[in-house]
């Protein structure tokens, strides 16, 4: 019996549950609508907050001095306020919906008991995981976006339109900083691949979506404390958390390039891994929910 009289005419499994219609199942949940909501209306909470306390006050100490230069300025341009709200919420808040998106794709599946009637359906695996992982992909970036692109106009409103200022004085001008910004942008999202990687990995081999949320939001929060660590010396630079604010370089008056080349290293080979075990473990999962 040949291959093809195996299977009912007309099916194609690559036709399978398209990335639209995963993309508008997902666009429909709740939690999407929530999500875009908080980082919606985050700039203009940061408008009001600089507006009542006079201008970004990063605090003292030598552990938040990027933080100090970056706020400091806030309130000078649309670009200053733009960058000022992307490292408020690069360290942990953008982690949140990056998690939830691709924490809970499969995860959630399982516990609604609807995965088995998917693969029954039926959709191939490793389809299943290439549609839900685009998806996740492009909603997460959009995610990531969202928040500067709303920053910058609503500062640009508040502030005005001017060259991307540095506390030491100097300034870049508005067009190049627009690039440069979209740059910062660009590496925070690829620095974010290590909890997209996880939270996927952990969707795959949980039933309960806030598990595995939950453990790719704890994987940022021990990252951040082990890098802490100073007695962990040069073996910090391994952490995907040490590079989380090399994108900072970007909108420095001198572009450097290193730290966002090695940042982008470890996240990519990591996220990569966990992807891997994500694909090779739901292959020979028992599905039974």
């Amino acid at each position: 019996m040949t291959a093809q009289s195996e299977t009912a005419p007309g099916y194609r499994p690559g036709r399978t549950l398209p990335f639209r219609v995963e993309a508008v199942r997902q666009l429909r949940r709740r939690r999407t609508a929530v999500v875009a909501v908080i980082l919606a209306v985050l700039p203009f909470v940061l408008v009001v907050a600089f507006a009542i306390g006079g201008g970004g006050d990063g605090g003292d100490g030598a552990g938040q001095e990027r933080r100090i230069d970056l706020t400091d300025t806030a309130t000078v341009s649309g670009l200053n306020f733009a960058t000022s709200a992307l490292f408020l919420s690069a360290g942990f808040l953008l982690v949140i919906p990056v998690a939830l998106f691709f924490g809970d794709t499969v995860a959630s599946e399982a516990g609604w008991s609807s995965l088995r009637y998917l693969l029954a359906a039926p959709v191939p695996r490793t389809r299943l995981l290439w549609s839900k992982l685009v998806v996740a992909l492009a909603f997460s970036l959009a995610a990531i976006v969202l928040l500067p692109a709303i920053s910058l106009a609503v500062g640009t409103v508040a502030y005005g339109w001017h060259p991307l200022q540095s506390p030491t004085g100097s300034s870049t001008p508005a067009t190049d900083a627009l690039f440069r910004l979209a740059l910062a942008v660009a590496y925070v999202f690829v620095s974010q691949l290590v909890t997209a990687g996880l939270a996927f990995w952990l969707s795959t081999i949980t039933d309960a979506p806030l598990g595995a949320v939950g453990g790719a939001v704890g994987l940022t929060i021990v990252g951040n404390l082990l890098d802490a660590v100073e007695a962990l010396g040069s073996w910090r630079e391994f952490l995907p958390a040490h590079w989380q604010y090399a994108w900072a370089d970007a909108v420095q008056p001198q572009l450097e390039w290193t730290g966002m080349i090695k940042g982008t290293s470890v996240s990519v080979a990591c996220a990569l891994v966990f992807f891997a075990l994500a694909f090779r473990g739901f292959a020979r999962k028992d599905v039974v929910s």
